[in-house]
This record gives C-alpha cells, sequence and structure tokens, in this order.
C-alpha cells in the first residue's frame, strides 16, 4: 500500500540543501528547478559537475560550495538531498538530518527517504505529481509522459476562468461549491459524439 501523503511545497520559500554535484546531484537539482525554477538551493561538493556550474551561473538563487559535506551545512535548511556516490558520506547525511527534525532524501535509496521526488506534469496551473511509492521511476516516467500527452495545452486556460467565476460567486461555502460542481460537472460527461 502507498501510504505517501502528497503535498505540494513552495520551495522558492524553502532553503534545500543538495549534497553532491556529480551525475545524481545533476539530476536531482535539474528535477527540482524544472517544477520551481526559483528553488533556493545550496549545493555542497568537493568538485562539479560543468553542467551544474553552469545552471548556478544563471540562476542567483543556486549557492555553489566547494568542500566535503559537514553537518554544519544543515543550518537554516528546511529539505536536504544527498546525492554522492559515497553511501557512507549519503548515511551521514541522513542521519546528520534527521536529529535536526529535517526532511531529507537520500538518491536510490528508498529506506533513507522521507520524501521521493516523482513523476511531474505541469499545464500552467495544473500540476499533477505521480508517485510509485519509490518502487518504479521508469513507471512514474511513463505515467508523466501519458498525461503530458493527454492533458491539453489549454486547460491552464479552463482553470483562470473557473478561478475569475468563483470570485464572482456570492454565499456561504458549500454554496460555492455546489454552483462550481454545476459549472464543471460537463467536464466528467463522456462525449455521445
Amino acid at each position: 500500500m502507498n501510504e505517501l501523503y502528497p503535498v505540494f511545497l513552495k520551495v522558492h520559500q524553502l532553503e534545500t540543501l543538495l549534497v553532491g554535484a556529480g551525475n545524481v546531484g545533476l539530476e536531482k537539482l535539474t528535477f527540482l528547478l524544472k517544477s520551481s525554477p526559483n528553488a533556493k538551493v545550496t549545493v555542497v561538493s568537493k568538485e562539479f559537475l560543468d553542467d551544474i556550474s553552469t545552471i548556478a551561473e544563471a540562476n542567483l538563487n543556486i549557492n555553489l560550495v566547494q568542500n566535503a559535506y559537514n553537518e554544519s551545512y544543515l543550518n537554516e535548511k528546511h529539505l536536504v538531498i544527498a546525492a554522492t556516490d559515497d553511501k557512507e558520506v549519503n548515511k551521514k547525511v541522513y542521519h546528520d538530518a534527521k536529529e535536526r527534525y529535517l526532511l531529507v532524501n537520500v538518491a536510490d535509496t528508498p529506506e533513507y527517504c522521507d520524501f521521493y521526488l516523482g513523476g511531474i506534469v505541469t499545464k500552467g496551473n495544473i500540476k499533477i505529481g505521480i508517485s510509485t511509492n519509490g518502487k518504479s521511476p521508469t513507471t512514474a516516467k511513463r505515467l508523466r509522459q501519458l498525461f503530458e500527452e493527454i492533458i491539453p495545452d489549454d486547460i491552464n486556460e479552463m482553470v483562470e476562468n473557473i478561478n475569475k467565476y468563483r470570485d464572482t460567486l456570492k454565499g456561504d461555502f458549500e454554496e460555492k461549491v455546489d454552483a462550481l460542481n454545476k459549472l464543471t460537472v460537463g467536464l466528467m460527461k463522456k462525449s455521445d459524439k
């Protein structure tokens, strides 16, 4: 059973620490920035891939620290991602973060993760998160591709229009929900065509 509780974090308002700047670190950073281009990330590593340096040069919210990991880098952080190629360093990051009650993800090690970076579909204001409970990133990727294909690109226009309509509604919460349900019920009916 998948017992994960889905949330959408405003990572542009949080401080994230990424330990490791190799290929896995690049993947995690790229994924984070794809979904939240204004994410604030400190990347700690002894060496940096050129791609990570290029990303940091173009993004003022990315801070590169060329050094070995030590627990002081956890100060004033909210989220932690360990993505080094050294399993012992990754475990240390995990244990240090847990002592501080920080949420942590250790790449490719589900037992050392408080959260997963699942598949994400974004169409304007619509964002869909896909989780396989850490079991199959490939399945999440395929589902993401499917949703990207079948959700129309202009869905954001509908969302904006419904939001404008919602702002005009009077009455209590139940009355507003009822009006929005009546407006959107047609979206769920199959066409007879």
